[in-house]
């Protein structure tokens, strides 16, 4: 029997690319995305079944757990892949868009999460794979207290989870990517900005000057990630943690190596 995947985030990035691989693989893949209308490429997959979800919607949340099921009938695997970036310093952020970045980075997850754990349950298996980001783990980057904020929380929420799921036979893992080749994440930011305070404008310009010019050679092949998304998936690796990539790995060991006064302060002398 083929095995059955849930995927949110899917109109784009490593959603999409993930959705293609496993069906491709032979699994069954529910791919979600928040409008489904606008989709052309997924469509014309057999093994891929298209569904509308705004992770945020506890309603949505519902409905395509639901479907899910019902189209699959056991789903093994769920990805919380959705994800958002709201950069820029605090001090200028909308109160909607600091409600927005938890919602959609943290509570989405929770949302996905509690709607599967009586399937799995019932199952006696299952497993969730929650995309994080080395920025969750590794180090908080400049004006990106928000979104390190959120990747942080998934983090800690993964962690605790597994003392109350593993007795239950269900998995979880994390993955920590940074950039990839096809990942739309610089195009998706929201920066805070306020015509008033402009003290922060110099920082601003740089970090989006660093992220605009971004050499690909530090980024990591989509496909790659993928892979270890398979690999994960189908039980082959059973690590809790990937850190995926040099910036990342490099990070951590940079942070492992020295006093975080003395890292802080590495960060920050690359934006002066």
């Amino acid at each position: 029997m083929s095995k059955s995947m849930f995927i949110t985030g899917t109109s784009s990035g490593l959603g999409k690319a993930s959705a293609k691989y496993f069906a491709e693989q032979g699994w069954n893949v529910a791919a979600t995305m928040r409008s489904p209308e606008k989709e052309t490429e997924l469509t014309q997959h057999k093994n891929i079944r298209i569904f509308k979800l705004d992770v945020t919607s506890l309603d949505q949340v519902r409905d395509a757990t639901e479907k899910d099921i019902a189209a699959f009938g056991t789903i093994d695997v769920v990805v919380n892949n959705a994800g958002m970036g709201t950069y820029g310093a605090l001090e200028l952020a909308r109160e909607e868009d600091i409600d927005w970045q938890f919602a959609v980075n943290t509570r989405g997850p929770i949302n996905i999460i509690r709607a599967f754990l009586p399937h799995f349950r019932a199952n006696g298996i299952g497993m969730f794979i929650n995309v994080s980001s080395y920025m969750g783990l590794t180090t908080a980057v400049p004006l990106g207290s928000l979104y390190n904020m959120s990747k942080f929380a998934l983090e800690g929420l993964t962690e605790g989870l597994y003392y109350e799921l593993k007795p239950l036979n269900i998995d979880l893992r994390l993955i920590e990517p940074g950039g990839s080749t096809e990942n739309s994440f610089v195009n998706n930011i929201v920066w805070n900005s306020s015509p008033g305070i402009r003290v922060y404008d110099a920082l601003t310009e740089k970090v989006r000057h660093r992220m605009a010019t971004a050499d690909d050679s530090i980024k990591d092949d989509t496909l790659d990630i993928v892979k270890i998304i398979a690999g994960l998936a189908n039980r082959e690796s059973n690590k809790f943690r990937t850190v995926i990539g040099k910036t990342g790995n490099g990070l951590m060991a940079m942070r492992n190596a020295v006093p975080i006064e003395d890292y802080l302060e590495i960060i920050a002398s690359q934006f002066r």
